[in-house]
């Protein structure tokens, strides 16, 4: 894996820590995370390393968020 994109895997990681369970106040499972670190990266790039933005980024796409990402938004009632 290229540096660019092993930088950018953990970023994309690191911007959704707690973007799956944001009402709650805890971070998402790995799971959740990786349901959603796609949608992030293709929908939410200019915002990665912001939680909340992220959150709100991927909330105002939720019509293109994949099967598992939109789930993972059910599930904490979003």
């Amino acid at each position: 894996m290229s540096r660019n994109l092993l930088l950018l895997a953990t970023i994309t990681l690191s911007a959704l820590s707690s973007a799956p369970a944001f009402a709650q106040g805890h971070m998402g499972t790995p799971q959740e995370q990786k349901a959603c670190s796609r949608d992030a990266s293709r929908l939410c790039r200019k915002d990665l390393g912001n939680d909340g933005a992220v959150q709100g980024c991927l909330q105002a796409n939720r019509a293109k968020l994949s099967r598992s990402c939109s789930k993972v938004f059910e599930s904490h009632g979003m």
